[in-house]
């Protein structure tokens, strides 16, 4: 893990945009799509949508929970930062997905921004309200609890018993099906940059370059550019992520 976090945006990071649950392009992915149609009106009184700039905090380790996140657009960073200031990224969290609810009265973890993102913000009473009113809402947050304790128990796997090879092509294998990649389509965007990479899987940035080095060197990627890869030979690269699957 590195030992010097990235710079944050905290002055003017976010910004109050109104709610447009009709033209949300994951509205099909969100956890409020298990709300019946005419009660997606609701929302508007119990939801608000608020966009950040590149590397705002949405949440600090610490603060009391009081909101929780779903994202409709761009990519937050869930991060945990040691005394030491050596940090560990714990999850991406693309749209579609929900991020914050927690049995903790604080956030353990920071919440960030890694691009210019939308989010829509739950209260937590307004959580507690829509799973009085809606019972598949609720079912529909345990399902995401259980997935996300399976992914919990992928990463605690991969930071122990996996290569830097084998971690990175994990961690590309699960970015393409996460970001809902067709089959026929070989780009994966990275917005992320290297150290976050490098945070997330246990190793450092220059380890990660290497990796993706090697991986290119043997025809299973190319790199355009810094924040895009395109996958070559899907067979290898499933391959050698073969351990978590």
């Amino acid at each position: 893990m590195s030992s010097q976090p990235l710079p944050r945006c905290r002055q003017h990071a976010r910004t109050v945009v109104p709610l447009d649950c009709a033209r949300c392009a994951v509205r099909d992915l969100a956890v409020c799509s298990s709300l019946p149609s005419p009660e997606a009106d609701a929302l508007e009184r119990l939801v608000s949508s608020i966009e950040l700039q590149p590397n705002g905090e949405l949440a600090r380790a610490g603060q009391p929970c009081r909101h929780a996140y779903s994202v409709t657009a761009g990519m937050l960073r869930v991060v945990r930062t040691l005394a030491d200031a050596r940090r560990q990224v714990v999850a991406f969290v693309t749209p579609g997905h929900f991020v914050g609810l927690s049995g903790h009265q604080v956030h353990r973890y920071a919440i960030e921004a890694v691009t210019a993102s939308r989010v829509c913000v739950f209260g937590i009473e307004g959580i507690d309200e829509l799973r009085r009113r809606f019972p598949s809402f609720e079912h529909t947050l345990l399902e995401r609890a259980c997935r996300d304790l399976d992914d919990a128990h992928d990463s605690m796997l991969l930071l122990a018993r996996l290569s830097p090879l084998e971690r990175l092509a994990s961690f590309l294998v699960r970015l393409r099906q996460q970001l809902r990649i067709r089959a026929d389509d070989p780009c994966v965007a990275l917005p992320m940059g290297r150290g976050d990479i490098a945070d997330h899987l246990g190793l450092t940035v220059e380890t990660v370059s290497r990796s993706f080095t090697r991986l290119r060197e043997q025809g299973v990627i190319a790199l355009p550019d810094p924040h895009r890869v395109e996958i070559l030979d899907h067979a290898a690269l499933e391959g050698l992520a073969s351990a978590l699957h």
